[in-house]
């Protein structure tokens, strides 16, 4: 059965808070012994124990906790149970290459979660039109925002729970809800095909001449704040001494602009998700670029022996795509078009700015700022952008096959040796 996720916002009171917190940090505490172990075995080249063997000796410390170690029984068993799994699948996906080996986890900027693996004890129910409750280990029954039926709780919806994650943000708890959902092959899509060209000027050109950009983020007055709070923690910061540890006031500082980033980063989801659910609808077939987006923007700070080039425009440009959301909307264009019988299709990212999508001529003469397209062949002129989205389009079609009436038949080599 297919497996996804559903976020929303949980609302505990006081006293639930404080568990939750308390609960989160003995899952941060438990991690850095698990990471502390994990290292002086590979320092001292010790035999490594297998799992089984480390959830038996701390189930064995649960029942005669140490002193000094009291903290561990505020954590549900079955909660530091996944706390295990979870270092474990870490260092697997670090010896495959997906991601950096674990790393120790602060107490003031790490991220806290407590995980409810069996969907039985959360016993969820929907109390009003916008409300909900679920039953929390060590906490009670917590509020949570009700935004959209759950399976094995709304009726007549197909799937089940299996789990929960609980998170806490800058802005506040989130609940993860796990939902598993039957496997419903949908009807092939009749739309028409479109090119998507994901920019920063633009952010979304489509073939079809139409933009979807994103919005301003913050209003004036949101962004007069943020600016004045990173300057008053740049203040605190040259007060404290040198290596000095993080003052109260300096935390919250760094916490109030959280808050505000958070505020952002949620409205830009926000509009992620529904520019990429109008497009799935709209459009049978999607194409767009096969972008590197962590490789596009690593830092070009380079080292000491050889320092990179134009480090501050490149941390500029590096901002600009980020905050335009590039590898979100791809991800979310991949999953919702295959939901309504779509297609996804990505074509190599070369070229496609500088090929006249008219005679499939490829200069770079032809741009002449960023948003003109001047074909030095053809004589064609429009949106640089759209232009893109044209041979995003026409290298889709063309990689599957398709003939559409009005594309160019054919698009001439890639002339070798120039650069996108």
């Amino acid at each position: 059965m297919p497996r996804s996720v559903h976020v929303a916002r949980l609302y505990p009171d006081s006293g639930q808070a404080g568990k939750l917190d308390g609960q989160g940090h003995a899952a941060r505490g438990l991690w850095n012994l698990l990471h502390e172990w994990h290292t002086t075995c590979r320092e001292h080249r010790r035999p490594m124990l297998a799992v089984a063997e480390v959830d038996r000796q701390m189930r064995e410390a649960r029942k005669n906790l140490p002193e000094g170690f009291e903290w561990l029984s505020v954590l549900p068993a079955q909660a530091g149970q996944q706390v295990l799994k979870q270092y474990q699948t870490a260092w697997k996906r670090c010896y495959s290459g997906l991601a950096r080996p674990p790393r120790f986890k602060s107490r003031r900027r790490a991220r806290l979660a407590v995980d409810v693996p069996q969907a039985r004890g959360l016993n969820v129910a929907r109390v009003s039109r916008r409300w909900g409750v679920l039953s929390v280990p060590g906490a009670g029954r917590v509020r949570f925002r009700w935004t959209r039926p759950l399976p094995g709780v709304s009726r007549g919806v197909p799937g089940r729970l299996t789990g929960a994650r609980l998170v806490r943000e800058a802005h506040g708890w989130h609940v993860v809800f796990r939902l598993e959902t039957p496997d419903v092959q949908p009807e092939p899509h009749g739309g028409p095909p479109v090119g998507v060209d994901r920019g920063v000027t633009r952010t979304l050109a489509l073939s079809d001449g139409t933009f979807r950009d994103l919005p301003v983020l913050l209003s004036a007055g949101e962004a007069r704040r943020l600016l004045r709070l990173e300057r008053k923690a740049a203040r605190q910061r040259r007060a404290r001494p040198r290596g000095a540890p993080t003052s109260n006031r300096l935390t919250r500082t760094y916490d109030q602009i959280a808050r505000v980033r958070a505020r952002t980063k949620r409205r830009r989801d926000d509009w992620a998700h529904k520019v990429t659910t109008g497009i799935s609808r709209e459009f049978g077939l999607v194409v767009i670029e096969d972008l590197r987006v962590g490789t596009m923007t690593r830092s070009a700070r380079g080292t000491v022996e050889t320092p990179g080039r134009k480090v501050r425009q490149k941390a500029g440009l590096n901002r600009s795509v980020l905050n335009a959301a590039w590898g979100r909307v791809g991800a979310h264009l991949a999953y919702k078009t295959a939901r309504v019988g779509g297609v996804l299709v990505r074509v190599p990212a070369p070229y496609t700015s500088q090929r006249c999508h008219v005679c499939g001529v490829v200069d770079r003469v032809s741009r002449p700022d960023q948003a003109t397209f001047l074909c030095t062949s053809c004589g064609w002129s429009g949106n640089a952008d759209t232009n893109a989205s044209l041979n995003i389009r026409a290298a889709g079609l063309s990689s599957m096959d398709v003939e559409i009436s009005g594309l160019p038949g054919t698009v001439k080599r890639q002339p070798p040796g120039k650069a996108a």
